[in-house]
């Protein structure tokens, strides 16, 4: 256990202005960020005597080596600044108040020429309207179902509305009216976008206006004697109310209010969120997280914090109502009002509708807290007891807190690729996972273990100022969902987002026996690593071999270690597999562009965007080809010429783009 007195500050070099506070570990990681209206204070507290500390607060200071700061010119700056280093560096002791699960929402693309309506889960996106989130994403789908007859906006994907406006027949819901059918021409791009455009103010709250307005047209095709027109306009209404049902009246029409609750005991806390738009619950949300030393005043200012901080202005409500003020209650305000862009207000309800609704989120809270219990109920207790099984067993200093698994994946030799993934504290740590492109691709699982630990473990060796340009050696990194986001070279001071792999392990398990294991261990030897443990798992009889022993270690079939180890394994396995299929469905993917003079990918595909297929592009003409961005005389005359296997197009000069007689 580090002794925090070693680096602990002079009180009279830490300032009193308000300022955002970073608590790094020996290996430069930042662990813990936090603000304070005056720093002094606040960093003085962290190094009063260690029994009197939170158990989370003394582990985190006995875990740091320094603290630097950053004084600001007042609170909110603070609160900003804060926010964007706690999103930057991702601190493991700052308590993270995220959703348990990705929710549905309702989105409208109007940053589309023909806006569309469909379910969209993840990151918002830009020039998109959303509305929930929903608990279920059939509860959308029956929602959509009943408004298109009154908003019959567009529903299809890309390639559908693309064949149906070549083809210039619509689709199914073009035919029963349930889409107005842009993609034939039935109603032009500004008459879509305007029922687009009513469709998104009736979700989001303007519904009476719309009744309104359909029964006075349905009153006055009666009056006309048009009984079949007035009927059909009788069956619109019941289908917006029939939609209004579905979501509760519970606060008076104009009212636009995020209503929070929280339910906590020592060391979890659970939220829950209903979202009110135009009165009615429009959504709701809640997750658990760990509780850490934080008072609920400051719970509730980073929830906020995190909640808002990556939205756009307009999705903050006019109304957050909480069940205990932010410890800087006027500062979030401030900060909430610059989102939106308009005054938003932070407070407790103290009566009436309001407190009445925040009761009934908080009974949700006190439900959602007491079902996580049961769920998980021994899961901490058990990964602490597979942590110290692998420190006793395997006669570590200290337990395994990091613990990084390596796998090699291919077919004959073929598309040789390598995974790294990473689990902290019994957990995966997704975001930290990494995949590898083995250039020296022989089907030889030694040299490609050697090769892959060598330029994973090259990083913590290699001094800071050093050059951290990308080398050419297909790391790549890969979020949560497995997609490929970047190459990870090694970090510096310019790339601060690059630092965590830096970060040694504890423990490297290795996918294999003894062979595996001594090429590992080669590997950290080479390039001058020698405090990490290396083992290797092997699959057949579930043995753990260690670099230099004949023998292997046998655990107990009922240990919590090797039911972590064998997670680790697996996952390291699956993450490989998936890694090499895609990069084998991509060589073996071919097309009939492919191997043109001047054509490459970007232009391939710019050129199918504007066509649709490979049918339509043989079909047009070379300056309809010159129209797409990239494309010349030359390249179009080549493309044609292949499409149509030499007949009927211009032979060119590919040099010049001259065409020849």
């Amino acid at each position: 256990m580090a002794d925090p007195s070693r680096y602990r500050p002079r009180p009279g070099e830490i300032p009193t202005e308000p300022g955002v506070y970073r608590f790094r570990d020996q290996h430069g990681r930042v662990i813990y960020v936090g603000k304070a209206r005056s720093l002094r204070p606040r960093l003085s507290s962290y190094f009063q005597d260690l029994s009197a500390l939170h158990p989370r607060t003394r582990q985190m200071v006995t875990t740091g080596a320094s603290v630097e700061w950053t004084v600001v010119r007042n609170e909110v700056e603070a609160l900003q600044l804060e926010y964007s280093w706690i999103k930057e560096f991702d601190p493991r002791f700052n308590v993270k108040y995220r959703d348990d699960k990705s929710y549905p929402y309702l989105a409208v693309t109007m940053g589309e020429d023909y806006p569309r309506a469909m379910v969209m889960r993840g990151a918002k996106r830009p020039g998109t309207r959303y509305f929930g989130p929903y608990t279920h994403a059939w509860a959308i789908r029956e929602t959509l179902d009943t408004l298109l007859r009154v908003f019959p906006l567009r529903t299809c994907s890309k390639g559908v509305f693309r064949r149906a406006e070549q083809a210039g027949r619509p689709c199914l819901l073009g035919y029963i009216d349930k889409c107005s059918a842009p993609c034939v021409g039935r109603v032009s791009a500004e008459e879509h976008r305007e029922i687009a455009e009513d469709f998104c103010d009736f979700m989001a709250g303007d519904a009476a206006r719309f009744v309104r307005r359909i029964e006075g047209q349905m009153k006055a095709a009666s009056a006309e004697l048009d009984f079949e027109t007035a009927a059909r306009l009788r069956d619109d209404v019941e289908a917006l109310r029939r939609a209004l049902e579905r979501s509760a009246v519970v606060l008076p029409d104009a009212t636009d209010a995020d209503v929070y609750a929280l339910a906590d005991d020592e060391l979890e806390v659970a939220v829950q969120v209903f979202h009110v738009r135009g009165g009615r619950i429009r959504g709701q949300r809640g997750w658990v997280s760990e509780k850490g030393a934080e008072d609920l005043g400051s719970i509730v200012e980073h929830l906020l914090q995190q909640v808002y901080g990556g939205e756009r202005g307009e999705d903050v409500p006019r109304e957050v109502l909480v069940p205990v003020l932010p410890s800087a209650a006027e500062d979030v305000e401030e900060w909430l009002s610059g989102l939106r862009g308009a005054r938003v207000r932070v407070r407790v309800p103290q009566r009436g509708d309001k407190r009445t609704l925040m009761q009934t989120v908080a009974r949700n809270a006190e439900q959602a807290l007491a079902r996580h219990k049961v769920a998980r109920s021994g899961d901490l207790t058990l990964r602490s007891q597979a942590l110290q099984e692998l420190q006793e067993l395997l006669d570590l200093e200290e337990a395994p807190l990091r613990i990084e698994s390596f796998d090699i994946s291919h077919v004959q030799g073929t598309d040789v690729v390598g995974s790294m993934v990473v689990f902290e504290d019994g957990l995966a740590r997704k975001s930290e996972y990494r995949r590898f492109i083995v250039r020296e691709g022989t089907g030889d699982d030694t040299a490609a273990m050697h090769e892959v630990l060598t330029r994973r473990f090259r990083h913590l060796v290699r001094q800071p100022g050093e050059s951290a340009s990308i080398p050419a050696s297909g790391e790549v990194a890969a979020d949560a969902a497995g997609a490929v986001v970047g190459a990870e070279p090694v970090e510096d001071e310019a790339n601060p987002q690059r630092e965590k792999f830096r970060y040694p392990p504890n423990l490297v398990v290795v996918d294999g026996g003894l062979p595996q294991v001594e090429a590992a261990q080669s590997a950290l030897v080479e390039v001058g690593v020698s405090d990490v443990t290396v083992i290797g798992l092997a699959k057949r009889l579930e043995e753990v071999w260690l670099p230099g022993q004949s023998f292997p270690v046998v655990l107990p079939r009922t240990s919590e270690g090797l039911y972590l180890l064998q997670r680790v394994r697996d996952e390291a396995h699956r993450f490989a597999n998936t890694f090499h299929r895609q990069r084998r469905s991509r060589s073996m993917t071919t097309s009939a562009l492919d191997g043109i003079p001047g054509l490459g990918p970007a232009r391939q595909q710019a050129l199918l965007a504007r066509f649709g297929s490979v049918k339509s592009l043989r079909k047009a003409e070379p300056e309809e080809l010159q129209e797409v961005p990239g494309i010349g005389p030359a390249v179009a005359a080549a493309v044609l010429d292949r499409l149509r296997g030499g007949q009927g197009a211009p032979a060119v000069n590919l040099t010049t783009g001259e065409v020849l007689d």
